[in-house]
């Protein structure tokens, strides 16, 4: 497989937790990256990968075409459209600057991969709040993002249903796929293909638009959602590796 130039953005968090014990409280501070097991599996598979945590997007992530140029497919995890709509220059300094939504449909145009993957905080979101579906990025999607929170928890776990299963993202992979804890509802545009379902609704939806491609992961690609029998499934590396070899095809 040749070597794919990605850009991962988001998977990253921070947590500030108030402890109270009986009078007295104090405060501890964390920060913590899910895109371990993702970025191991596409560097096994001979891949370049740059990622850029939440809290460093807002500012890093690409603002021209020529910046954009250097990657080959970009991937979109866990990180809601504010923080690449609301530049610190924008939000801070009330200057202008790009609509990176609008840079990535028109990228993905000219021949661009990419992927949505979900958690709280894409598509559509935790409260609504991921607002994907209200971006320019829209246009090119597999799937269209639903009004409000459209987030689906599963506690009991479900198995996706693979649909078309001779499609270059299954290569390879054999049996059951892994249960998921939950996932991001959406529904599919006319243009795109539903390779999978995840309790009757889109799992993996995959587009052509015009010179590029995109895709829709609805679920997490780590916990929670996304449990560690999917981290350690014999396959998880391998679907990665499909996709981007088919978003990139």
């Amino acid at each position: 497989m040749k070597k794919k130039r990605i850009l991962l953005a988001g998977e990253s968090w921070m947590k500030h937790t108030i402890h109270v014990k009986g009078f007295d409280s104090f405060t501890t501070d964390e920060y913590e990256e899910g895109a371990g097991a993702l970025i191991a599996a596409l560097e096994c598979g001979g891949h370049e990968v740059t990622f850029l945590p939440n809290h460093l997007a807002p500012e890093r992530f690409p603002s021209t075409e020529e910046e954009l140029a250097r990657y080959d497919v970009v991937l979109l995890s866990d990180i809601g459209s504010n923080t690449l709509l609301l530049a610190p220059a924008t939000f801070n300094r009330s200057r202008r600057t790009p609509d990176r939504a609008a840079l990535l449909a028109e990228w993905v145009a000219g021949g661009g991969g990419f992927c949505m993957i979900g958690g709280y905080m894409t598509f559509s979101g935790i409260d609504g709040k991921g607002r994907w579906g209200r971006t320019a990025l829209a246009s090119v999607l597999p799937v269209r993002c639903l009004d409000g929170d459209d987030r689906v928890e599963i506690p009991q776990g479900v198995v996706p249903e693979v649909l078309a299963a001779d499609h270059p993202v299954f290569e390879g992979l054999e049996g059951e796929w892994p249960f998921f804890l939950g996932y991001n509802r959406t529904e599919a545009v006319e243009e795109a293909l539903v390779a999978a379902t995840i309790n009757g609704d889109p799992f993996i939806a995959l587009r052509r638009v015009e010179k590029g491609r995109t895709a829709a992961f609805s679920s997490d690609c780590a916990p929670h959602w996304g449990p560690p029998e999917f981290l350690s499934w014999s396959g998880y590396g391998r679907f990665w590796n499909n996709l981007v070899a088919w978003l990139t095809s």
